[in-house]
């Protein structure tokens, strides 16, 4: 049991706080063995009891240590432990938003999808390609912003909420985005469309 599950601080019990394994993972990768080591059954608890799925909790554990590594952490915000809890119950529940949305377009491609589609005559691959070419050209016009935007909400299946979050952006400004790329595809591929 480490120090701080013994309500003695890491240092007592002659180990590295929290906070100076995170300032050594700056120059040396092996310092998340021992965050691992002292955090790990605690995310992955809290990723089982959310997902419901060993594997996924595993994956999600993972997921939030190797994050550690990107410096996302800031100790003025709090402590590691909570910040731990924090991601993890946020990643946990965007995985069963994405899961969830995943099986409702599954089940709707499903139930709307026409008898099996035969090999297209040259004429239908020759428009089904013009097709993809109009889109990745109007595609090219958008900012990289409204194009990123784009991206994030249907490719990732973010809301908007969590695309500013993401972005680092403020959420007006991501739904002016997501509007404006909207309008201007529409605006681009109306023939498209009405056809």
């Amino acid at each position: 049991m480490s120090g701080e599950l013994a309500g003695r601080p890491p240092e007592a019990a002659g180990q590295p706080s929290d906070l100076e394994l995170l300032e050594a993972l700056e120059r040396d990768p092996e310092a998340l063995g021992p965050l691992y080591d002292r955090h790990s059954s605690l995310v992955y608890g809290l990723a089982m009891s959310v997902l419901r799925d060993p594997a996924e909790a595993e994956d999600l554990t993972q997921e939030v240590f190797v994050g550690l590594t990107e410096h996302t952490f800031d100790p003025e915000r709090g402590t590691l432990v909570a910040y731990l809890i924090s991601l993890t119950r946020s990643r946990a529940i965007d995985r069963l938003r994405r899961g969830g949305r995943h099986l409702r377009l599954l089940r709707q491609w499903h139930e709307s999808a026409p008898e099996p589609v035969t090999a297209p005559n040259p004429h239908q691959a020759t428009s089904a390609k013009q097709v993809s070419h109009r889109v990745r050209a109007a595609l090219a016009e958008l900012s990289d912003r409204e194009r990123e935007v784009l991206e994030l909400s249907y490719y990732r299946g973010l809301t908007q909420a969590e695309i500013a979050e993401q972005l680092g952006a403020p959420l007006g400004s991501v739904k002016s985005w997501a509007r404006r790329a909207l309008l201007s595809l529409k605006d681009n591929l109306q023939d498209l469309v009405a056809g």
